[in-house]
């Protein structure tokens, strides 16, 4: 075996370190969780850095395999999980060549590592099933928010923003089970909610992003959605806990938490990808019917005195929906336009520049002017935030999506009619022609260039996605009915099921570990089916003959089978007595040996039926 196939255990085990520090990039250090595998894979870096026996590599194989284990407890997605099945594939071939002794070749050790692999997936299938799920460990906050470009924000400040530049950067994907989005009309997703106004600005809640805490009873109810009308989110990291949903869904995962305003929060690390599964569920969700707050109706009086004046002006008619009618009618006769650069406005009055004056700026104008102007005319508003349409994506290969960007970034309004609740409304859809879409925007951000590589990025999407659903799809809600199923109510035999799938398992993968205890002799195999060849033509093996003797009477009765007689004869000694023959050169002789052999039976047939032999041999 030469050096270049026999890779030093060492060597391997840096191969694996290198993988699973590339599978750490997307860990989110301001989780507990996230901090505990950094230090954890660091700490396998070191020990591999000053390892000098046998014990301390050892210790660097185990290291490396639990961290393999903490990044698919954060990472579920298919290229993380990718990287962490090629980092403990890589772990275990490092750790069968430290106890093989340094003399396996690579190949054979990573076929030995896989199918350890393979063994032991029935066994982790096993535990997928039967293990109850625990719940979140707890997630870390965001930075603050950013500037003057499409993406969300948590202060929503239109009048400070001169120019808004498109950002193409991907933001979420969403599957539907039906395999069809919803229509272009309902595409509005959630996530911001902004309740504090003072004058200019639009702010979250002071504490939406504190210590998470349940939702108050009943505001979503338990889910009754049938089990074909669910989706699947993966979310970017941001810089929120919040998450994008229609508003209307019913999550059935624990760290999904919805809010009294109507945001979602996902308990994961905002600065990880996130992935989660809803149920779209009939009739309106629970934050939908709360009552509004003081804040809901709160506007600063020495801020923008004409938009009170035009505002309390509808207050005076009786019917809260009678405003929101005259407020649209009011926009729509002012020639209001849609412009991404519509500069600054002045303080402090910057809602009175833009409604009577400039009448240009984008989605997050409209929505902040109008909502000021319904608390004006006493009606409950707030802003809200998140995205607005998306492509929907058909690959060749996997699920279709939808693909929502950072350009599909929308602002919108929300009001409280009694009886009704909070409804969504967007002024921007009463310009003329309506606001531009944003995702063509987007995309003509992107520019064509990268036409082919967004194309082959949504081929690798859809089956992230198709992944995904698969992993997702077995909640902690369906394991819950699998147990009911099995168990009924006793559920104090879990663990004695547990131990039996176990111990079924193991019984039925254990033989695939085995070494084989007899090398395969394939050059006897193979001079065993060429003695059979010859006795089909009537010549049998004398004792004490030699295969070059046999081969040369064979050839004195079959002239046309001289020379591949010869090549055989050849290649069977080189195999069988060659030294020191290296497995390419082995490879070669096979390969020779196998040629000649065709040969043989070609020009055997063409013997048998052109000059048939009259005194050929008989067994």
């Amino acid at each position: 075996m030469t050096p270049a196939q026999v890779l030093p255990p060492r060597r391997l085990q840096w191969l694996a370190q290198a993988v699973l520090t590339l599978g750490c990039l997307g860990v989110d250090p301001g989780w507990l969780l996230g901090i505990f595998t950094l230090v954890l894979v660091l700490m396998a870096a070191l020990k591999l850095l000053e390892a000098r026996d046998r014990a301390g590599r050892r210790l660097v194989a185990l290291l490396q395999l639990v961290g393999c284990g903490l990044l698919a407890a954060q990472q579920p997605d298919l290229l993380p999980s990718l990287l962490q099945l090629l980092a403990a594939v890589l772990s275990l071939a490092g750790l069968l060549q430290l106890e093989s002794g340094l003399s396996v070749g690579w190949r054979l050790l990573l076929r030995r590592s896989l199918r350890v692999m393979a063994a032991a997936l029935p066994l982790a299938l096993v535990l997928f099933l039967l293990v109850p799920r625990i719940g979140p460990f707890g997630a870390g906050a965001g930075w603050p928010s950013g500037g003057a470009a499409t993406g969300l924000s948590e202060t929503l400040d239109p009048g400070s923003i001169a120019t808004l530049v498109d950002n193409a950067a991907p933001a979420a994907r969403v599957a539907f089970s039906s395999n069809r989005p919803p229509p272009p009309a309902q595409r509005y997703w959630r996530v911001l909610v902004h309740s504090r106004f003072d004058g200019s600005r639009w702010l979250r809640d002071g504490d939406a992003e504190r210590a998470p805490s349940g939702p108050p009873p009943g505001l979503i109810p338990p889910p009754t959605a049938a089990a074909d009308s669910d989706q699947v989110w993966l979310v970017e990291p941001s810089r929120f806990t919040a998450v994008p949903w229609s508003g209307t869904a019913s999550p059935l995962d624990p760290s999904l938490r919805p809010q009294p305003t109507g945001e979602l929060r996902l308990l994961r690390p905002a600065l990880e990808r996130r992935s989660y599964r809803l149920l779209e569920q009939p009739g309106p969700p629970g934050w939908q019917m709360r009552p509004p707050r003081i804040v809901d109706l709160v506007l600063p009086l020495d801020r923008n005195p004409r938009l009170l004046a035009l505002g309390r002006s509808w207050g005076s008619l009786p019917d809260p929906l009678a405003r929101v009618q005259a407020a649209e009618r009011w926009f729509r006769s002012q020639g209001f336009r849609y412009s991404r650069t519509p500069g600054n406005l002045p303080e402090p009055n910057g809602l009175d520049a833009f409604l009577f004056e400039r009448r240009e700026g984008f989605c997050g104008h409209y929505a902040s002017a109008f909502s000021a102007l319904m608390r004006a005319a006493g009606i409950p508003s707030r802003v809200v935030s998140g995205y607005r349409g998306g492509a929907w994506v058909v690959p060749m290969s996997g699920a279709s999506y939808l693909e929502l960007r950072q350009s599909d970034a929308h602002a919108w309004s929300e009001i409280w009619l009694p009886g009704r609740g909070w409804l969504g409304v967007d002024p921007s859809a009463w310009l003329a022609g309506g606001a531009p879409a944003s995702a063509a925007a987007g995309e003509a951000a992107v520019g064509p260039v990268l036409g082919p590589l967004r194309w082959l990025q949504r081929q690798w999407w859809g089956l992230d996605m198709a992944w995904s659903r698969w992993w997702l799809g077995f909640d902690q809600t369906r394991q819950e009915a699998l147990l009911t199923w099995l168990l009924g109510g006793r559920r104090g035999l879990l663990g004695w099921l547990i131990l039996a799938g176990v111990a079924l398992t193991l019984g039925l993968t254990l033989p695939l570990l085995r070494s084989r205890t007899a090398a395969v002799d394939r050059p006897g195999r193979d001079l065993a089916v060429l003695l059979r060849l010859l006795r089909g033509m009537g010549i049998e093996p004398a004792a004490g003959e030699t295969l070059e003797q046999l081969s040369e009477r064979a050839a004195r009765r079959h002239p046309a089978l001289q020379e591949p007689l010869a090549e055989l004869v050849r290649c069977h000694a080189e195999r069988r007595f060659g030294a020191g023959m290296d497995p390419a050169a082995a490879r070669r002789a096979r390969q020779r040996w196998q040629y000649s052999l065709q040969l043989l039976i070609r020009r055997r047939r063409e013997a048998l039926r052109l000059t048939p032999d009259p005194d050929r041999d008989h067994p």
